[in-house]
C-alpha cells in the first residue's frame, strides 16, 4: 500500500516520505509525525493504517536533514542514537519538512496531523504555526507541557498522554491542559509510547481507546 517518494521543503532540502494511498477516493490528507526512531517499520505500518481509514497518509523522514535512511529499533542503543539525531533537527527545520508533506497531500481535502513521541511534540508545534492544518492529534509529546502557555493552536487539537509517562510529568500535562481548555485532552492508565506495539510500554487497551477517539475526531474535522 505504501511507497517511498521524495519531497522538497521550502528551503530546497529534499527528503524522503512514506506515502500510503487509500483504496478509494480520499476523505482527506493526514501527515504522520515519526518518533525518534525514524520512519521505521512501525511508523510505516501506522501510516498505512490511517490510509485504510480512507486518508492519503504521509510520513516525512525528518532525520534526512542529518542522515538519510535512518530506521531504528527500540534497544537502549537505538534510544541513544535517536536522541542524538533528534538533537540535530531543530523544530524550525522539521516544520519545513512537515509543511512540504502537508502540501503534498492537500489535494486530498482537509489535512490533519497525527504525531507520536517527538512527532507528537511537532504536531502541537505544527498546529500552532502552520495555517494549512485543519486538525492535529499529538500523542505523548514530551515538550508540549514546556511550551509557552500563551501559545495556542490555529486548528482543533486532540491530545493523548499516559498518566505514568516517565518522560512527561503529569502535573505539567495537567497545567498545560488547564491553560488550553480548547484542546481535547485524554489521559490513560499507561506509560510513554503506549501506542507502539513494538515497545515494552505498549498498552493495547489505551492504544485502542486512543485510536477510537482519534478516528472519531479526525472524521469530524477532516471527513
Amino acid at each position: 500500500m505504501g511507497q517511498w517518494i521524495e519531497l522538497q521543503a521550502a528551503d530546497g532540502h529534499r527528503l524522503r516520505a512514506w506515502l500510503a494511498q487509500p483504496s478509494g477516493a480520499p476523505r482527506g490528507g493526514l501527515v504522520v509525525g515519526q518518533e525518534i526512531f525514524g520512519v521505521n517499520r512501525h511508523i510505516r505500518a501506522v501510516t498505512e493504517g490511517w490510509a485504510l481509514e480512507g486518508y492519503r497518509a504521509i510520513a516525512p523522514a525528518l532525520f534526512d536533514r542529518v542522515e538519510r535512511g535512518v530506521e531504528l529499533g527500540y534497544t537502549p542503543a537505538d534510544f541513544t542514537r535517536g536522541r542524538a539525531l533528534k538533537g540535530g533537527c531543530p523544530d524550525a527545520s522539521a516544520l519545513l519538512d512537515l509543511a512540504a508533506a502537508v502540501a503534498h497531500v492537500a489535494a486530498a481535502g482537509r489535512v490533519g496531523m497525527v504525531g507520536y513521541c517527538w512527532g507528537g511534540s511537532l504536531a502541537w508545534q505544527a498546529a500552532c504555526r502552520l495555517d494549512a492544518l485543519a486538525a492535529a492529534v499529538p500523542y505523548y509529546g514530551a515538550s508540549i507541557p514546556q511550551q509557552p502557555a500563551d501559545q495556542h493552536a490555529r486548528c482543533v487539537v486532540q491530545a493523548h498522554f499516559g498518566e505514568h509517562d516517565e518522560h512527561i510529568a503529569l502535573p505539567g500535562v495537567r497545567a498545560w491542559a488547564a491553560a488550553h481548555p480548547e484542546v481535547e485532552v485524554h489521559l490513560y492508565d499507561a506509560g510513554h509510547g503506549f501506542n507502539c506495539d513494538q515497545r515494552a510500554s505498549f498498552d493495547a487497551r489505551a492504544a485502542g481507546l486512543a485510536r477510537e477517539r482519534a478516528r472519531a475526531f479526525l472524521t469530524r474535522h477532516l471527513g
